[in-house]
């Protein structure tokens, strides 16, 4: 039986590096690319066509979820791991709408991160429990709390975290430098933004996240 062709995704060397040794020694594994950013990600999945791809989500360049929704796009088959930590917990549910199959902590011991993938190339999915309960409990804290301006809107955190820059009067370069994502990247979830406001512009966008308080 061919080897799971698995390729990592993590802009800390020292991370990728570890991840590279961990999963080279399973003989029914190989590490087939590594990548330190999403662009380069999405370049060298449709080169190598992994099996598996672990992805961080922050990264410069372009971002892990992006990373995803392309990957996926171009290679349905392909499978993806986010690695998250619990800073990143908001990211998870759109890790999920951009196709991703697994999610686990960075912290994971090595022989959890080993049989996830095993698990995801096989057609699984996976979900560890502390990220399952850290889901769960923010479930619970919006349902008890109503909606959110934000929910209203459905916002992600990530064009949540834009309408800010845009608040502050950041240039779509200083957004794209202070976020680690690319201009197209940046032009897109402005869009996005614009479009769940029903507004045509930058200016009538701040208005009405100050009028609703969505910042």
């Amino acid at each position: 039986m061919d080897p799971i062709k698995v390729m990592i995704v993590e802009d800390q060397e020292l991370i990728r590096s570890s991840l590279q040794i961990v999963l080279g020694i399973e003989s029914d594994l190989a590490v087939v690319g590594a990548a330190e950013n999403g662009a380069e990600a999405v370049a060298l999945c449709e080169e190598r066509r992994p099996d598996v791809v672990l992805m961080d989500i922050h990264m410069p360049v372009m971002d892990g979820i992006e990373a995803t929704k392309r990957i996926k796009k171009a290679n349905p088959q392909t499978k993806i791991i986010i690695l998250t930590t619990f800073q990143e917990m908001d990211f998870v549910i759109e890790a999920l709408q951009a196709g991703a199959e697994g999610y686990l902590l960075k912290a994971i011991d090595t022989k959890d991160l080993v049989a996830g993938v095993r698990v995801v190339a096989h057609g699984g999915t996976l979900i560890t429990q502390e990220i399952a309960k850290a889901l769960f409990a923010g479930h619970i804290q919006k349902s008890s709390g109503g909606e959110s301006p934000s929910e209203k809107y459905m916002l992600s955190k990530r064009e949540t975290e834009i309408l800010q820059c845009l608040a502050d009067g950041l240039s779509n370069e200083a957004i794209a430098e202070k976020l680690f994502l690319s201009m197209g990247t940046v032009k897109n979830y402005i869009s996005n933004l614009y479009a769940k406001l029903d507004v045509a512009g930058r200016a009538e966008a701040v208005r009405k996240a100050r009028t609703e308080e969505l910042l």
